[in-house]
């Protein structure tokens, strides 16, 4: 079945390369526990990139869009913990984006993903989602696990206190999912449907990147605690 959620929490940024170990003992220990354990929250995913940049990225599954606005998470933002609040003076180049998942197809999480970033305008917003609907079709592909598309909202979106995500970056752009078993099987979707001249009629993306799968955490996985 597609994804349970309605809302996603995508964020990514690089570090410095001495700050590294600490960050990713920060994140495995602390972090995506502490998020996921918030009300509404029902998975998270950590990636490193293959061909990606920034380097690390995270996505945070939601029941509905409202958690990511709720008192709970709000509150948890307005007070992290120590170890959070030096870290994430740390981060690069950091994207922080609130988004609604809008398709979602396909079954389960792949070992590779693949991120394709868009840049729709009011005007034409709805004639892509329209082909997106075509063009987010896993099962048409082998090695390919399931396709989502994330379109941003605006008010949710960028840095908030204590997160120095460039200010409104990515705030308006959508972002397509692509799961898949092995790295070349995203990379060969990618450049069929999104780069080559089957991508019309969507113009060239902002970006592109793959990922690898570092872990993920289920509510469920940490309910007994």
């Amino acid at each position: 079945m597609p994804l349970a959620a309605k809302g996603m929490l995508l964020t990514s940024m690089n570090i410095d390369a001495a700050d590294e170990a600490d960050f990713n003992r920060w994140y495995d220990r602390e972090h995506l526990e502490e998020r996921v354990a918030i009300e509404g929250f029902l998975e998270a995913r950590r990636y490193v990139a293959h061909a990606a940049n920034p380097k690390y990225l995270s996505l945070y599954s939601t029941a509905t869009l409202d958690v990511l606005d709720s008192p709970a998470y709000r509150a948890r933002l307005a007070n992290p913990t120590d170890w959070s609040r030096q870290t994430m003076a740390r981060f690069k180049d950091m994207l922080r984006v609130v988004a609604r998942i809008t398709i979602s197809n396909g079954t389960g999480r792949g070992a590779a993903l693949g991120l394709v970033r868009l840049r729709p305008t009011p005007d034409n917003a709805g004639a892509w989602r329209d082909a997106l609907q075509d063009r987010l079709m896993p099962e048409t592909r082998d090695g390919i696990i399931s396709m989502h598309l994330l379109e941003s909202e605006p008010e949710l979106s960028g840095a908030t206190a204590g997160i120095p995500a460039t200010a409104n970056e990515g705030a308006r752009d959508w972002f397509v999912l692509i799961d898949g078993t092995h790295i070349g099987a995203v990379s060969a979707v990618i450049a069929e449907r999104f780069t080559g001249p089957a991508a019309s009629p969507l113009p060239p993306p902002v970006s592109v990147g793959t990922y690898c799968l570092m872990w993920d955490l289920a509510k469920s996985d940490i309910a007994q605690n």
